[in-house]
């Protein structure tokens, strides 16, 4: 029997959601006022943030498994920042508290910095819907 191979693994997805982060604080920076844009764009980024924190395990079960302990530890010390992150971008996006908002946005944007996304890109506009979506997994 042959390998099974997942195309749509943790990886690709973390990075999908890192170049969307890079997209929202991007646009993030256009926004002048709070609109319901903005709240969507800054929401978007905490549920992406936990969505690559609760992936971590998931990436380095591999590792485990096959005893590279060091590396696995080492991977999840490089991600622990996201988790923490995403928690702090969560309350305050739920309290409308633009001003940590703001204060987060450099720390998350100096963590990509390298990531390069094109004008040309096709990731759309992921953000859409997403402070409801916030707003929904609080209540949860």
């Amino acid at each position: 029997m042959s390998r099974v191979i997942n195309p749509d693994s943790v990886g690709k997805e973390r990075t999908r959601l890192i170049k969307s982060i890079v997209l929202c604080i991007r646009e993030l920076a256009k926004q002048a006022k709070v609109t319901p844009d903005a709240k969507d764009l800054a929401a978007f980024i905490a549920l992406a943030l936990q969505s690559i924190s609760d992936g971590i395990d998931v990436s380095v079960a591999a590792w485990e498994k096959r005893d590279y302990w060091v590396k696995a530890d080492k991977f999840r010390m490089e991600w622990m920042w996201a988790g923490q992150l995403a928690d702090k971008m969560k309350a305050a996006v739920l309290t409308d508290d633009w001003a940590t908002i703001a204060m987060l946005m450099p720390q998350i944007a100096s963590r990509f910095g390298k990531v390069i996304v094109s004008d040309n890109h096709r990731l759309g506009k992921p953000w859409v819907g997403a402070y409801t979506l916030l707003a929904l997994h609080r209540k949860l």
